[in-house]
């Protein structure tokens, strides 16, 4: 091995996992996860974990470790995520982080903001407050006290709005303020390999809609019933499908508009994903879908 640790980027549905293993299986490496809702204990189908049969065949870690009901945020997962590299390091065994959310990526190789720990009276108290006003009017206030965050943010998006409001309430300094200061890189100083894998868009869509009839079929239903009631503002209220799954139960939607509904926010999320590898991590070797044996051909030497 001619690199310290392997990174592996993409979209949900692009086959970053299944790279990461084929890659663990073939240098004795040991995946990481990098996305935010794999964490998830609860949610192992709708978040498309990796499954008993892969963690057998290679060791995972950062894998349903959390629970739904923990405000689990990108500071949290960087301490999580610089004590499984020492792990792996102090083993002798490559760590191949992979996932789709950029910000953990970014905490790896660039450093984020070292904001301060959120006092639990404090997040009681503006959690009330939100329940109280809604979301729109706390982003009404959040723009009066921190109107750059808040320009970045939609009025209807209680988990960022929220998040901003408590920083500021418990610093009194805006989220830019402590996103500017930057932070120290976990992958600092090592030798990296860094890649995307970029499917063409036809057969990514086709590929999400599949693996969201897949997972319709294999108990997503029962498992976003066990979720119900979850706090809008906590970060699982963010796993895609949820919101669907949960109007068939409600009697709003059927099952198949529930699926139809789910496979186009799941593309449009995967969407956004591409334009942030795209935007922010253009320097990064790109692959199409037959990633694995690109990635295993350049890395396994």
């Amino acid at each position: 091995m001619t690199v310290d640790a392997v990174l592996i980027a993409g979209p949900t549905a692009s086959g970053k996992s299944q790279a990461a293993l084929a890659l663990a299986r073939a240098v004795g490496g040991v995946v990481i996860n990098a996305d935010s809702m794999q964490i998830y204990r609860e949610a192992p189908i709708l978040t498309a974990m990796p499954s008993d049969v892969d963690r057998a065949a290679a060791p995972h870690l950062l894998y349903g470790h959390a629970s739904v009901k923990e405000p689990y945020s990108t500071g949290r997962y960087r301490e999580d995520a610089q004590h499984a590299l020492a792990e792996v390091r102090a083993s002798s065994r490559v760590p191949i982080f992979a996932g789709g959310t950029g910000l953990y990526f970014s905490a790896l190789t660039e450093g984020i903001a070292d904001i301060p720990q959120i006092p639990s009276e404090i997040r009681t108290r503006v959690r009330a407050h939100l329940e109280k006003i809604g979301v729109a009017a706390l982003h009404a206030q959040l723009a009066r006290r921190d109107s750059e965050t808040a320009a970045r943010l939609r009025p209807s998006d209680p988990q960022r709005v929220l998040r901003a409001f408590e920083v500021f309430e418990a610093t009194g300094k805006p989220l830019a303020h402590w996103q500017g200061a930057g932070g120290k890189a976990i992958l600092g100083g090592l030798r990296l390999a860094r890649f995307v894998i970029d499917v063409p868009r036809p057969e990514l869509r086709a590929r999400i809609e599949e693996r969201f009839k897949a997972m319709f079929f294999n108990g997503a239903l029962r498992e976003a019933a066990a979720l119900k009631g979850l706090d809008p503002a906590l970060p699982a209220a963010k796993i895609l499908g949820l919101r669907e799954l949960w109007a068939v139960q409600e009697g709003k939607l059927s099952e198949a508009e529930a699926i139809e509904r789910a496979v186009t926010v799941t593309r449009q999320y995967a969407k956004r994903q591409s334009t942030w590898f795209r935007n922010r991590m253009a320097d990064w070797d790109r692959l199409d879908s037959n990633g694995a044996a690109d990635i295993i051909s350049r890395v396994a030497v």
